[in-house]
């Protein structure tokens, strides 16, 4: 897995985790619990969003990288 991957992955892991703690605490201030199924569809939702645009903008604001940067090609 290249770095870029990688990062994006643990963002994306990142966004999902902030979800999950934002509705627990909706939860604590008396919200409604639609059930496990929306909640953990939702988590997965932030989760590809996040990564698909952490890998995104990476590659946009890095800008291009020189030859021999030390990074395994596949």
């Amino acid at each position: 897995m290249t770095p870029r991957r990688k990062a994006a992955v643990l963002w994306g892991a990142v966004g999902a985790l902030v979800f999950l703690v934002a509705h627990q605490a909706y939860l604590l201030a008396d919200g409604a619990f639609l059930g496990v199924g929306p909640v953990a569809g939702v988590a997965v939702a932030v989760f590809g969003t996040t990564a698909a645009t952490a890998y995104y903008l990476e590659g946009r604001l890095a800008g291009p990288r020189p030859e021999g940067d030390g990074e395994e090609r596949e």
